[in-house]
């Protein structure tokens, strides 16, 4: 067993669906939001000696897995879900799509990136700041951009 770091964090609701691994830190405004749609919240994973700086929120409905050794980057948005889109309906109203994210081991997230849901980071891969990630990015890879892409 071991401890944690949490700073000012948030967790508005659904605490119990969270794991939060051994020698973790969490700093300033880091927000773990799990959504309850369809009568089951959504799951937060994060591994061990994993890192996530300020002002990120990571959201989950369905899954959303952060792996052992990870740098998340300030002001980070990691989600596994988003709004269908339906025309006779307020955007509120529209249901959730959502698909497990998963991050695995040792990935470094630059600051100011997005993860989109279904998306698999491999081990050892780095997200440059900034980008936005729709797609799978394979292990030890390098991505940056928007969409990101392999450098």
């Amino acid at each position: 067993m071991g401890h944690c770091s949490l700073r000012d964090i948030s967790i508005p609701r659904n605490f119990n669906s969270i794991t939060i691994s051994a020698y973790c830190g969490l700093d300033d405004r880091v927000t773990l939001l799990s959504v309850d749609e369809g009568g089951m919240p959504g799951k937060i994973s994060i591994g061990t000696r994993t890192y996530v700086n300020r002002n990120t929120i990571i959201d989950a409905c369905n899954l959303v897995q952060i792996g052992d050794d990870c740098a998340i980057g300030p002001n980070c948005y990691i989600t596994d879900h988003d709004h269908g889109f339906d025309l006779k309906n307020p955007p509120l109203q529209f249901p959730l799509k959502s698909k497990p994210t998963r991050i695995g081991d040792k990935v470094w997230v630059g600051a100011n990136s997005v993860i989109l849901k279904g998306v698999h980071v491999g081990d050892g891969a780095v997200i440059g700041a900034g980008s936005v990630v729709t797609k799978d990015v394979p292990a030890a890879a390098i991505v940056m951009g928007v969409p990101a892409r392999i450098k």
